[in-house]
């Protein structure tokens, strides 16, 4: 996003994507088939023309009205080929942001095959987490050098450029150009800090951000981004150990200065509002051209069922159905018939809703003070995630989170690191603990186990294999399987707690053990096909069970073992029932 404010401030036309390149070209080759055939019905009928392109299927073609053996279809055939050779619309400059290493064949794919964009006298930059941490394994396998870390000094990618991209403003419009919807789509996204001035041994952020800065200002971000993009109504700051900075009292403070100190609201802006005011001053008009179509569904979905034929046969006639086919001049002569109904239907039913901060990484523990927490009691934080990375940090985290408590703070987060050098004992007493400090204090505390995986480990980095010390496949395996039920977090409620992961440590082992089948389907097994495998792996002697564990600890069930021992033999059969494919 500061990458495309970056090229827009130097006069060039930026485009976002996010998904499969090879649809993006299929994409691209239609919006240009559209601009050339100059048919605003077809608008309509993009996926199917897009369809046609990708993949030389003429069925979706069958369903276009008078399209088959026309001139319309002898022209799209040849973008068909242009597709299927390669040839695809160029660009001048591309940038690719690489995420974590275990997608590591699909991003070297992506770098690779984003090299079909690129003019003859075009750059590739690749950036990111993965081009830091793995940069000459980038190099070899795509034969561009990746820029290492932050773009936070002058020159690093246009050597007459003074600006540090790094510091520049969030272009938010890009949001507005794919159709995946982020989590977080009506806040600010910011740091105040950068970097941590630990070197915890799992985490990668030393690497990424080697120096710790202390202070950021918020107040020029916020403006920046208010004044193009409007009012947003949350606060996400992603940094890494705000409790660090010797200058903490001054953040909160200017984060309140911000309109984000407690019980402060957000006033309803109006997206229809923002949207025309950037598409008539020529800012990221295809962005805002999406945009507007879809606030013009809205209106319709709204509109009283006499008002909705004529609102759409208008649209109709001015081409303002489809994104693809819309204009600019269409829109603007259309805004004095949406307008005032996007007021009258959407705008004047919405209500201040009240304004949420999160530190979206975290805070240290054993950095929490009586007097740090009654400073971040002054803003509206929700969640306050807390680390709570290894057990033996328990009283430090267990004091946090009852200070929190005792100031007002009771909507609480973390993430529970596991298969580090952790056992599975110690992830069952941090999440108890988390349970029993819900009901002892009555606060909300969400529980998010993430499983350690070495980013750069030769054998590891391009993989999920990695199993701790600690720990089997079989262990990884049955945790995954009771988070897949709870959607990959633990709340509040002893009983749901226990009957996911066992009232006890012994429990929470006979789970672990647990045929996976019967973890996933638990009320469907339990009184009949879980209580059979228990009784039969209850009389195991020791050297049997011996046995028997270091069969199951592998996962792998594709053939049947037969040990030749009746009993371990009893026991293993349940391990080959399948979970059904829908869980």
């Amino acid at each position: 996003m500061k990458l495309a404010t970056y090229y827009r401030n130097r006069g060039d036309d930026v485009r976002f994507f996010k998904g499969d390149l090879r649809y993006f070209a299929a994409h691209l080759l239609c919006e240009e088939f559209l601009s050339e055939v100059n048919e605003p019905k077809l608008g309509k009928h993009v996926p199917k023309l897009i369809e046609h392109i990708k993949t030389g299927k003429y069925a979706p073609l069958d369903t276009i009205p008078d399209f088959r053996n026309s001139a319309q279809e002898t022209l799209l055939k040849e973008y068909r080929l242009r597709y299927r050779d390669g040839d695809f619309p160029q660009f001048d400059i591309i940038h690719i942001t690489t995420l974590f290493t275990f997608y590591w064949s699909i991003t070297i794919d992506t770098i690779n095959f984003a090299k079909k964009f690129c003019s003859k006298t075009g750059r590739i930059f690749v950036g990111g987490i993965a081009s830091t941490i793995l940069h000459e394994r980038i190099l070899q396998e795509t034969g561009i050098d990746p820029i290492q870390g932050l773009l936070d000094k002058p020159g690093m990618l246009d050597a007459d450029s003074v600006d540090i991209i790094d510091e520049m403003p969030l272009d938010y419009s890009i949001l507005e150009e794919i159709d995946y919807q982020y989590p977080a789509k009506n806040a600010y996204f910011a740091y105040m800090t950068r970097g941590c001035p630990r070197k915890c041994p799992f985490c990668a952020v030393p690497r990424l951000e080697p120096v710790y800065i202390d202070y950021i200002s918020l107040v020029k971000q916020i403006k920046q981004a208010a004044e193009r993009f409007g009012p947003q109504k949350d606060l996400l700051l992603m940094d890494n150990n705000i409790l660090a900075s010797k200058h903490f009292d001054k953040i909160i403070d200017e984060i309140k200065k911000c309109g984000f100190k407690r019980g402060a609201k957000c006033n309803p802006v109006s997206d229809y509002d923002i949207a025309m005011k950037n598409i008539r001053v020529g800012y990221n008009v295809r962005a805002y051209t999406r945009k507007i179509i879809r606030l013009y569904d809205q209106i319709s979905e709204k509109l009283p069922e006499s008002e909705q034929a004529d609102f759409y046969i208008t649209r109709e006639e001015q081409n303002l159905l489809y994104a693809e086919v819309a204009s600019l001049e269409a829109i603007i002569k259309f805004d004095n018939i949406a307008r005032p109904l996007y007021e009258k239907y959407i705008q004047r039913f919405k209500r201040p809703s009240m304004r949420i901060i999160d530190f979206n990484q975290g805070v240290d523990a054993r950095l929490v003070t009586e007097k740090k927490m009654k400073k971040l009691a002054e803003i509206n934080i929700r969640p306050l995630r807390i680390a709570f990375d290894y057990y033996s940090m328990k009283d430090k985290y267990e004091s946090a989170i009852r200070i929190a408590a005792k100031n007002g703070i009771t909507d609480l987060s973390n993430y529970l690191l596991y298969n580090f050098e952790d056992t599975p004992d110690e992830l069952y007493y941090r999440m108890k603990l988390n349970v029993d400090l819900c009901d002892d204090l009555g606060v909300n505390i969400f529980s998010f186990p993430m499983k350690y995986h070495p980013i750069d480990d030769p054998e590891y980095y391009d993989n999920r294999e990695y199993i701790g010390k600690h720990w089997n496949r079989k262990f990884i395996r049955s945790v995954q399987a009771v988070l897949n039920a709870t959607k990959g977090k633990i709340g509040r409620g002893k009983s749901f707690f226990e009957e996911a992961f066992g009232k006890n440590i012994d429990e929470f082992y006979k789970i672990l053990w647990m045929p996976e089948a019967f973890i996933i389907h638990r009320f469907k097994y339990k009184e009949n096909l879980t209580a059979d495998w228990w009784n039969l792996y209850k009389q195991l002697d020791e050297m049997q069970l011996i046995q028997l564990h270091e069969i199951v600890a592998k996962n792998q069930f594709e053939e049947k073992i037969i040990t030749g021992d009746n009993a371990i033999d009893s026991v293993l059969k349940y391990y080959y029932i399948q979970r059904d494919r829908s869980s």
